[in-house]
């Protein structure tokens, strides 16, 4: 193993996290994953740390001695749970940034926007709005005074909602893309015509490693992850029913039937909150991050059918004459 200076440590192992981990390990950095327990298929070079965020000393452990961390945790998706666990976990992640003396590239969402009627860029300011939007208003607020103290070296990389292969827990997840590629109908939250943008895990985990490359002068600010230009949810699914070859079908949840459902189920009840994020043109700009890295986002025609072959549906023939290559089929 080599030397804890030389390691990266992740803390968590959803979609972002995950790809990540493959990412640098593609490249040859060591990694170090933490989080509660270890998860399947973890690949065998990558170093494992049992670790509760939610504990002072977990943390402090976990970062000792370590150069570089990248935060991709996520809590069960619940206010109580978020009112309680955040503000508790990002004390914790700056209190041991602190004392490793460690860089942190934080995954995060938009939530703190709030409701806005603009492309959302880097200098939107922090809104107070409902619940779970200001716990992440209140988190961020905690690590930028962290950072304007001096106390830590912290970049904040914001993504809209993701899809790509092998994510579940998205509109375009279980939800939507995996059950087209069923044969089922794809339920749908989101106004079906309206457009909005989807950050392509792939390039999450390539832009959190491009931020690890990137000289101090890149920390302690905010960071957009390119996305490729949004498209509504039904043009999205259409492709990836193009991708898959069936016929696309959806079943379109409305709104009064969405608040119907809140009264009986918390999960909805929790969704419906963020209905601001779906009502309105959803559009992210990442001309901040293009200007200073890359700005070549993956292209929805490559990202969907790679996609569509995570959940088991078999690519429609290429429409490419024979001898050139499918743009889509390059993507494993």
């Amino acid at each position: 193993m080599a030397h804890a200076g030389n390691l990266v440590t992740v803390f968590g192992y959803g979609a972002t996290g995950a790809a990540t981990i493959d990412r640098l390990v593609s490249r040859g950095t060591p990694v170090r994953l933490v989080q509660r327990k270890r998860p399947a298929g973890l690949p065998a070079s990558v170093d494992f740390m049992a670790c509760d965020v939610l504990k002072l000393d977990d943390v402090k452990r976990a970062m000792s001695g370590v150069s570089q961390v990248v935060v991709a945790i996520g809590f069960e998706y619940l206010t109580p749970v978020w009112r309680s666990a955040w503000p508790k976990a990002m004390a914790n992640l700056l209190s041991a940034a602190e004392a490793a003396n460690t860089r942190v590239v934080f995954i995060d969402n938009m939530y703190m926007y709030g409701p806005q009627d603009v492309a959302l860029h880097e200098d939107l300011p922090l809104a107070d709005y409902g619940r779970k939007p200001a716990v992440r208003a209140h988190v961020t607020r905690m690590w930028q005074q962290a950072a304007r103290e001096g106390r830590v070296r912290w970049a904040a990389l914001r993504a809209p909602d993701f899809y790509g292969p092998g994510v579940r827990n998205s509109h375009m997840g279980d939800s939507g893309l995996a059950r087209v590629a069923q044969g089922k109908a794809a339920q749908v939250l989101m106004a079906p015509e309206m457009p909005h943008a989807f950050a392509y895990v792939p390039d999450i985990a390539r832009a959190v490693v491009t931020l690890l490359d990137a000289p101090d002068d890149a920390f302690n600010q905010t960071w957009h992850v390119p996305c490729a230009k949004a498209k509504s949810p039904r043009e999205m699914l259409q492709m990836g029913a193009d991708a898959a070859g069936v016929k696309l079908k959806m079943m379109v949840m409305p709104p009064l039937m969405l608040r119907l459902l809140g009264v009986f189920a918390p999960m909805v009840r929790e969704m419906i909150e963020m209905r601001f994020t779906w009502n309105r043109p959803y559009h992210v700009d990442a001309t901040k991050f293009a200007r200073r890295f890359w700005s070549d986002a993956t292209p929805l025609e490559v990202g969907i059918p790679a996609a569509m072959r995570s959940y088991g549906a078999e690519p429609a023939p290429s429409p490419i004459a024979s001898g050139g290559q499918d743009p889509a089929a390059a993507v494993s």
